[in-house]
């Protein structure tokens, strides 16, 4: 039997496994040597070894004093003999690999005693791990990247800033804004791929979770269009699937509306709909709008996040207040290696809270608003991502 989770320290260099050698797994093991406080031992595993190799090369730039990262294979079910030796051997499981697999993922973390954590908006498959992840002697922190995961983090903060500070413990509205933009767009389509193409089709065909008149309910997927201005820049946002984690659950009762949306150029959720409206009755609507995307969309490799949060509500006094933040991330730098804005801003989301797992010695299941967000919000793998905005 494996015996149970040693304690952590700055001074011990804890052993990570990522599953999947893409480019948010490479970004996230070039941090995770290099940032003092943690200066994780990382092993790379994708489906491909070539690709898992690659990403090893990738993450070994700096940290002459920790071990270079080492590739394998994964098979692409169950699991072998590689993978539950390097498992047996691991702190953590860090899963980047598609939403589909956390499942699988977790109950490998699971019986090898491992800390695990994901970054999927895939809201079934968080439902099934929340599942397996109770009673657990581990940490099981799901939804821990972008959006999911930071914007999350950051608009829960601004609520308990707003109610500290206003005298008051209800607010009537919380918004969540996340866009992962290329810096030039042209028509039809006003898009270019810089993440997951499967992630944009699942979450454009979903229904979002939101508070409206304090009460859980479902929005349907690009509905309740609305521009946005960020910084001078005309937006669009949308209801998409998956982006508001748990804040929906956490805040009912305490706020009356509450949403997460898409932010895209405008003109690009009309050219979508256009495409949906042509879908074949009876077909798999995220499959078909993917190849749709895919064969009209191409690949770019300059990018740019925004983001947006806010808060709204009467304060002691009756007054209408409000708290807003809202910023551009571009891509960035670690030891000589470019990192994509999605990259480094999805990366440093799930390391932060990583880092608070192997502080704290967590166990069981952790989600979004569960996190402090001052203590994470001010530590370092957020500030090297989002820490240069106001």
């Amino acid at each position: 039997m494996k015996p149970a989770p040693r304690s952590h320290s700055t001074a011990l260099r804890p052993k990570v496994f990522i599953a999947g050698g893409g480019g948010i797994g490479r970004a996230l093991g070039l941090m995770l040597r290099n940032e003092p406080s943690v200066m994780a031992e990382v092993v790379i595993g994708d489906r491909s070894l070539e690709a898992a190799q690659a990403a090893a090369d990738f993450a070994a730039a700096g940290a002459p004093r920790v071990a270079a990262p080492r590739a394998m294979g994964m098979p692409t079910a169950g699991a072998d003999g590689e993978l539950e030796a390097a498992l047996e051997h691991a702190d953590v499981l860090v899963d980047c690999l598609p939403g589909s697999e956390a499942p699988r993922m977790a109950r490998l973390a699971r019986k090898h005693r491992c800390h695990y954590l994901n970054l999927t908006e895939y809201v079934a498959e968080t439902r099934e791990v929340l599942e397996i992840a109770q009673g657990a002697e581990t940490c099981f922190a799901l939804q821990c990247g972008l959006a999911p995961g930071f914007v999350n983090i950051l608009a829960h903060g601004l609520f308990q800033e707003a109610c500290q500070s206003w005298g008051v413990q209800k607010l009537e509205r919380v918004r969540m804004r996340v866009g992962a933009l290329t810096d030039h767009a042209v028509g039809p389509h006003y898009y270019g791929f810089t993440w997951s193409t499967v992630g944009v089709a699942t979450e454009y065909v979903h229904p979002g979770v939101a508070l409206r008149g304090g009460r859980l309910v479902e929005l349907p997927p690009l509905s309740e269009r609305q521009p946005l201005l960020l910084d001078g820049l005309p937006l669009e946002e949308a209801v998409t699937s998956g982006g508001a984690a748990d804040l929906p659950q956490a805040l009912a009762g305490y706020v009356q509306e509450l949403d997460y949306k898409t932010l895209r150029y405008p003109g690009h959720f009309a050219w979508v709909e256009s495409l949906l409206a042509r879908a074949p009755a009876g077909a798999d609507r995220a499959r078909w709008l993917l190849e749709q995307m895919e064969a009209a969309v191409p690949h770019c490799e300059e990018d740019l996040i925004a983001i947006y949060a806010d808060v709204e509500g009467r304060d002691a006094w009756g007054r209408l207040r409000a708290l807003r933040h809202g910023m551009f991330c571009t891509p960035i730098e670690i030891e000589g290696q470019r990192l994509s804005a999605i990259q480094a801003t999805t990366a440093a989301g799930v390391a932060e809270v990583l880092r608070l797992v192997l502080k704290r010695t967590l166990r069981g299941p952790l989600l979004q608003s569960q996190i402090p967000p001052a203590e994470y919000l001010d530590g370092p793998f957020i500030q090297w991502a989002f820490g240069a905005e106001d």
